[in-house]
């Protein structure tokens, strides 16, 4: 399954908030569809699913990309859910997003593809790269690439940078600390719902 690209409030809608979706307003707050307003108590299996959506659409990922990061989670010792959690948090473009560099993931995912964001003074233009600790995010150093970012920054000027990362706003420099504790994670889901969800599958 592709990313997806269509209405972005209709997902929220059905979902909730998504902080890497989309910075747009709600007008309305039932879900979408002719039978939005339908009270019908979801399944286990239709709860299970939305937990998992969250992920795929917060973090702009596709289903593969999801499972993916499932199976890497799982060989890794310590809880799966708060591991991959860990996983898509520290990918570049997120790490771009949380420290306030872009209003979304897919903002955040667009600067790294056309080559504005080093890391470590290198270039990195893809947007999964995993983040690791000391690991330095600035900008490069083309006019067009400082202007870009002072414009998302003035955007994003009211959101807080979790602990785990470090700005610069003076020289436009980040750091990773270290990875991201469970309770900073930036979206309202229960990740252990996620991993019964694939339990079946994987």
């Amino acid at each position: 399954m592709s990313r997806y690209r269509g209405p972005r409030l209709r997902i929220i809608r059905r979902l909730g908030e998504l902080p890497g979706f989309t910075k747009k307003n709600l007008n309305r707050t039932n879900p979408p569809g002719q039978h939005g307003m339908n009270t019908k108590k979801p399944s286990q299996y239709g709860i299970r699913l939305q937990e998992k959506q969250k992920l795929r659409y917060n973090y702009g990922i596709t289903e593969r990309q999801l499972i993916n990061y499932l199976r890497q989670a799982r060989k890794i010792k310590g809880s799966t859910g708060e591991i991959l959690l860990q996983l898509l948090e520290m990918r570049l473009d997120n790490i771009v997003f949380r420290l306030s560099l872009a209003p979304t993931i897919a903002a955040a995912r667009q600067l790294i593809s056309h080559g504005h964001i080093k890391v470590n003074n290198k270039k990195v233009n893809i947007p999964s790269y995993q983040c690791k600790p000391n690991d330095i995010i600035s900008i490069s150093e083309k006019k067009h690439s400082q202007e870009l970012i002072t414009k998302f920054l003035e955007i994003t000027n009211q959101v807080s940078i979790p602990p785990h990362l470090s700005f610069n706003k003076e020289n436009l420099i980040g750091k990773v600390h270290s990875l991201i504790n469970r309770e900073f994670v930036g979206l309202n889901l229960n990740e252990l719902l996620v991993i019964e969800f694939y339990s079946r599958k994987l």
